[in-house]
């Protein structure tokens, strides 16, 4: 296969209008060698002709997807997260143990919580290698259970029909979880993508730090990560919204189990926020905003971008002297610079004043890749609000 120059800059994926010649679909799912024009080798990765994506880089140099690259590099990834992991079985451990390309495993998301794996895998190449992945996850880390959480909409793009099971073929049972010194009601294989937004952990004790005797509304609250850290700090009032009558069932129900006050309600937060009765009542004093991603595609992103701006005026607008804005961005298509751009425009429009107080950004065991930016997709701002 040849290219134009593109992977030569240390990105691990070719696309399909970056090729001169393709290898016939015999070859999908497997891994074949990446020569530019010159035949110079860019490296041997997994190939997949019905993707955009059409090759994804595994080395620089020749190398076989079997069992044995499987283990070294589940080995390193665990290695990666070890000053978070207590020991290499820890089954008390919370958090990501593989992050797709950041972990030169192509596709593929593991995430455990405690005794449990939930696994994603999104490209036809590890699907072939299912068992075998499974076998050095249970020979390295030791689960009760694996779940494979193969239900992402994105694999249709691969190929690959959408389906959910577990390794042991039993059903697993909706449980409580202890997580962050809070007990969640979680249903990892029937749950939104695989069964808590582990990317935001950090972020949760970070907002609870200025909640104190503080009025507190959490948006877009899912499972009421947030609130319950603010609650629990000494918030004087909490409040959490989001669409999802599911979701702020579990929040409610997280709140009683962890005997934190906390209020939610459905809610689209456009529209509350845009409610005239709004005008009526007392402004808060922090608000987070953490919206699903409204930028799923590069296409989206001029609508997205007024998006973001539009919540972040409301926030804004309903905000004390002094108080403060946690407001996040999941969406890879929305840089640093659009971020602070829409951030700079809302504050313009609000007549308010935005000082940060802190960056934030996705935790240690979601690594970037820095030949690689489609790997940092979680970005934010704590901000004080004049």
């Amino acid at each position: 296969m040849n290219l134009r120059p593109r992977a030569l800059a240390g990105h691990p994926w070719v696309f399909a209008n970056e090729v001169e010649s393709l290898l016939p679909a015999e070859h999908d799912g497997e891994v074949v060698a990446c020569r530019d024009r010159n035949n110079r080798l860019i490296g041997s990765g997994i190939y997949n002709s019905k993707s955009q994506i059409l090759w994804r880089r595994l080395s620089r140099d020749q190398v076989e997807l079997d069992v044995g690259y499987l283990r070294r590099k589940v080995e390193a990834a665990l290695a990666r997260r070890a000053p978070q992991r207590s020991n290499p079985s820890d089954r008390s451990y919370v958090g990501r143990l593989i992050w797709s390309e950041s972990d030169d495993l192509p596709g593929v998301v593991v995430d455990q919580f405690g005794d449990t794996l939930v696994v994603q895998i999104q490209t036809a190449a590890l699907e072939k290698r299912t068992a075998e992945l499974a076998a050095v996850l249970a020979e390295l880390v030791r689960p009760a259970e694996i779940i494979f959480r193969n239900d992402a909409p994105i694999r249709r793009l691969e190929g690959l029909p959408l389906e959910v099971h577990t390794q042991s073929g039993r059903p697993w049972e909706p449980r409580w979880l202890t997580i962050d010194g809070f007990d969640y009601w979680l249903d990892l294989q029937n749950g939104q993508k695989t069964g808590f937004y582990l990317d935001q952990r950090p972020q949760h004790p970070a907002v609870a730090r200025y909640a104190a005797g503080k009025r507190v509304l959490d948006a877009f609250c899912n499972q009421g990560a947030f609130a319950l850290h603010a609650a629990r700090a000494g918030a004087a009032e909490v409040l959490g919204l989001d669409s999802s009558e599911d979701a702020i069932a579990s929040a409610r129900r997280n709140a009683e189990r962890n005997q934190v006050k906390a209020g939610f309600a459905v809610a689209n937060v456009f529209d509350w926020f845009n409610d005239p009765a709004r005008n009526n009542e007392p402004l808060w004093d922090v608000i987070v905003l953490d919206p699903p991603p409204f930028a799923k595609s590069k296409s989206a992103l001029e609508g997205a971008l007024r998006g973001y701006k539009e919540i972040n005026l409301r926030a804004l607008q309903r905000l004390v002297p002094g108080g403060v804005l946690a407001t996040y961005t999941c969406s890879y298509h929305m840089q640093d610079a659009e971020l602070r751009g829409v951030l700079a425009e809302a504050a313009t429009d609000a007549k308010r004043k935005l000082r940060v107080i802190e960056w934030c950004h996705q935790p240690a065991d979601h690594p970037v890749l820095m030949t690689m930016p489609e790997s940092e997709y979680l970005r934010g701002y704590i901000v004080g609000v004049e």
